[in-house]
């Protein structure tokens, strides 16, 4: 509960602060009713476990998260991922990947691994983000246009596509139309004067569902004709059944909602942040923890997966939220909505929840964003985005985000392989008296510029292949090497073990402490002239000056005598 004694120390709990939470609080739960509704159906669970979820893991993110004002709950990120674990194994097995979600989502906070998902490219996150709001865009057109299509579960998503479109001559006029009106409303709400007040999800579901309550018409399906009775309060404390069958069978699926999950509710943390202002900043790894206990309970009590919720978190932001009080009156209006008003739910229509899911998709795919990575991303950033969401929409989400992340750091290493170099200096910049000049014998300085790591490996040795054929002595300039390796480590011992063999005086100027530290922890200092490090080049022609004298007699080899 580190955010609310945070608060509390803040004064955020005071009278004036305390008014501000709730109505925010009140704001989000007005916001989130629809839309967990919504999430749920286009996850394959009932309408009430998206409201179960939200209440659940809302609750548990406000007490144990690592951000003060973030709002969790199902989230449209998830929706392919968890439609597809519905069908193949049902909502049990959703729930239980869930649990074991939660579990890898504790563990990762605990090994404090929450900084590491800010190294995921956003190029992949926008790739992916876009590819999930084409998927839900498409997956909504049976509801919204009222098709009389089946859909299977493992259907890929051009199969989908091609039915839908085939299906949509016989479309329903009535649910099409109660659905655009239901978009239009979303949208434009906001400018009409007596409904301004009201979030456009809202005032979208409770028009249509007046409508369709009035005239009943017909061919206009809802959630009471689909999915029958909607109970009110959430169920009991209910165990899963945990086999290793089911572990064995779930484990991918469970780490493909930690992941997702993980880079979700740290996105939307890292916005809250930015939003709230004042220097806010959230604990990354103490909110993974949060939202691992959040996916633990949640299924405990009927809900499954979630995340923290960008739109939302905004919203609460926008209403004056800044302390946990918010999260947890957003849990309490969803609780008193599902104790108090469950049967009317079963009214709503269902076009009208994919309008919102319309919306949602748009809003996720973000092609402003999409665009502009596209026309002024360097050509690997194209790349990797494009790849990444071609694979989001016809392949796999998993397989998107792991190929996109490879593809990346492959990309990545690529381009610091060609700017790094190893260059043969005449002249050393370091000093104005031209440096080389002064050296007595033959002395070659090679200055690394870049990382010493396994991609150039094989530039290096190319690079001093003939050294033995040019030089008495060879200075290695390292300033420009911000790190190094065991493979370029191992590539450098072995360059310097040939000249040594060689005979060849070398020396290494202006290494940093930590590989410094690294080449003497292998042993190759020994290797060295004087087994240490030189900060001067100057320091380095007045040494090997003083032993010019035996240069001839020594075949430029010196007697170490430290």
């Amino acid at each position: 509960m580190i955010a609310i004694r945070e608060a509390l120390r803040a004064g955020l709990f005071a009278r004036d602060n305390l008014v501000k939470n709730i109505f925010a609080g009140l704001v989000v739960g007005i916001v989130a009713l629809p839309l967990a509704m919504a999430f749920a159906i286009a996850s394959g669970a009932r309408p009430e476990n998206g409201l179960y979820t939200a209440i659940v893991a809302g609750l548990c993110v406000a007490l144990f998260g690592g951000t003060r004002i973030q709002i969790a709950g199902p989230t449209g990120a998830f929706i392919v991922i968890l439609a597809n674990i519905t069908g193949q194994y049902g909502f049990a097995g959703l729930q239980v990947a869930t649990f074991m979600a939660g579990g890898i989502l504790i563990l990762m906070g605990l090994l404090r691994l929450g900084s590491v998902i800010k190294f995921i490219p956003e190029p992949v996150i926008a790739g992916f983000t876009s590819g999930i709001g084409v998927i839900i865009f498409v997956g909504q057109w049976k509801d919204f246009f009222g098709l009389p299509v089946l859909l299977g579960i493992d259907a890929k998503f051009h199969s989908k596509l091609i039915n839908l479109a085939t299906a949509l001559p016989h479309l329903s006029l009535m649910t099409t139309l109660l659905a655009i009106l239901s978009i239009l409303l979303v949208i434009y709400a906001h400018k009409i004067k007596y409904l301004k007040v009201l979030p456009g999800p809202l005032v979208a579901m409770l028009v249509a569902t007046a409508l369709q309550t009035i005239f009943k018409f017909d061919g206009v399906a809802t959630l009471g004709s689909v999915f029958g009775h909607i109970p009110r309060g959430i169920p009991p404390f209910q165990m899963m059944e945990l086999s290793l069958d089911n572990v064995t069978a779930l484990i991918g699926p469970a780490f493909t909602i930690a992941l997702l999950g993980a880079i979700e509710s740290l996105l939307s943390a890292t916005a809250a942040d930015g939003l709230a202002g004042g220097g806010l900043k959230h604990r990354p790894n103490q909110e993974l923890v949060g939202q691992g206990i959040a996916n633990c309970i949640s299924p405990l009590f009927g809900g499954f997966a979630a995340t923290g919720a960008i739109a939302r978190t905004a919203t609460n932001i926008r209403n004056g939220g800044n302390s946990p009080l918010a999260a947890i009156v957003h849990s309490v209006f969803l609780l008193a909505v599902i104790l108090l008003l469950a049967p009317l739910a079963e009214y709503v229509p269902l076009c009208s929840l994919a309008a919102i899911l319309f919306v949602v998709a748009y809003n996720m795919s973000d092609f402003r964003h999409f665009g502009y990575i596209l026309k002024h991303s360097p050509r690997d950033g194209k790349i990797v985005l494009l790849v990444t969401f071609l694979l989001t929409v016809f392949a796999d989400l998993v397989v998107a985000v792991n190929v996109g992340v490879i593809l990346a750091m492959m990309l990545t290493m690529r381009r610091i392989t060609i700017t790094t170099n190893v260059e043969q200096e005449l002249v050393d910049e370091d000093d104005v008296a031209h440096v080389n000049n002064q050296f007595k014998r033959n002395v070659i300085v090679y200055a690394i510029n870049g990382p010493l790591f396994f991609a150039i490996t094989e530039k290096f040795a190319e690079s001093l292949a003939n050294t033995h054929n040019l030089a008495d002595a060879v200075v290695f300039k390292l300033k420009a090497v911000p790190f190094i390796d065991f493979s370029g480590l191992s590539a450098f011992q072995e360059t310097l073990e040939k000249l040594h063999r060689q005979k060849i005086t070398i020396y290494l100027y202006g290494v940093n402490s930590q590989i410094s530290a690294k080449f003497a922890e292998v042993g190759l200092l020994k290797l060295v002239e004087t087994s240490s490090v030189f900060y001067s080049m100057l320091q380095i022609v007045k040494y090997d000056n003083s032993l010019s004298v035996n240069a001839d007699s020594n075949s430029g080899v010196v007697n170490k005598s430290n």
